[in-house]
């Protein structure tokens, strides 16, 4: 069955099995096209996206000629099977690969899109499939305990110790017992996290390698294609990413990939607001079209 949305664009919702399991997807159809995204979904949302953002991502792409599959993947949304992680998801990401490419047969590469934890699956998966050639990144999900105290260190707490009426708060006692522990607490595991790294400076690589960021950078070396980097300016997990992405080896590999990087310096995790919204589909678009 096709339906059409209200720009006046033909839309097919399907089912379609991933070992076993039914799995719903929206194709947002092109014909005769030869580059398709994949919106990967990530987290707790499903087809939709926050404030419909896959939704509106998918029809203005496909206003502009790009074709564009939405899918649950098993356990989220209304596909069945249980909920799993985000690194355990790569089967429903070939299975989504596979029918998309069945779906439109002239599709000779496909984009991975994905936001926050959907970004990190599709980093993971994206070397194994020589049919993608491109990711777009948004605020990918590099959480550590480590790191999440680090960020807090660095980009929450700076900028308190920046703020006038935190200080004026601090100096009249009106400032909450709750926010003082907390800074100390912060304070005293991310001494402790240092204190920890120094000692392990010793270990061998491999044992170092096992964290979710180095999982991450060790699915970047393999990846062969291009990719487009969105970052907000105003979330925890975006600065988390930026801290731990300066990292040297990992510019290397964005140097190796190509990798365009766009910053949004007003915008939130989600991007919930039409501006910033409209910002990710247009960089999204212009990057598809120099593919």
């Amino acid at each position: 069955m096709n339906t059409n949305n209200d720009a006046g664009l033909e839309e097919e919702p399907f089912v379609f099995h991933c070992d076993g399991e039914e799995l719903v997807a929206i194709l947002n159809r092109v014909d005769n096209e030869k580059t398709g995204v994949l919106i990967v979904v990530g987290g707790p949302q499903y087809r939709v996206g926050s404030h419909r953002q896959f939704t509106l991502l998918a029809r203005m792409l496909a206003n502009n000629d790009v074709p564009v599959m939405r899918f649950d993947y098993r356990g989220i949304g209304d596909s069945a099977g249980g909920l799993r992680d985000f690194e355990d998801v790569g089967n429903d990401i070939r299975q989504a690969v596979d029918v998309f490419f069945a779906r439109q047969p002239h599709l000779e590469k496909v984009v991975l899109w994905g936001l926050c934890d959907a970004a990190s699956a599709a980093l993971f998966y994206a070397h194994q499939d020589e049919r993608v050639s491109g990711l777009v990144l948004l605020n990918p999900w590099v959480r550590t305990q480590q790191g999440l105290n680090e960020t807090h260190i660095r980009s929450y707490y700076t900028k308190k110790m920046r703020d006038i009426e935190f200080w004026k708060s601090l100096i009249k006692g009106t400032l909450k017992i709750s926010s003082v522990l907390g800074f100390l607490r912060d304070i005293t595991i991310w001494i402790k996290d240092k204190l920890s790294n120094v000692i392990s400076t010793s270990a061998s690589e491999e044992e170092l390698s096992q964290s979710l960021p180095d999982r991450m950078l060790k699915g970047l070396r393999l990846f062969n294609g291009e990719i487009l980097l969105i970052i907000s300016g105003q979330d925890l997990t975006a600065d988390e990413f930026i801290r731990v992405s300066s990292a040297i080896k990992w510019q290397r590999e964005f140097e190796r990939c190509h990798t365009r990087k766009i910053f949004i310096d007003d915008a939130n995790h989600t991007f919930s607001s039409k501006k910033w919204r409209d910002r990710v589909e247009t960089a999204t678009l212009e990057w598809i079209e120099q593919l």
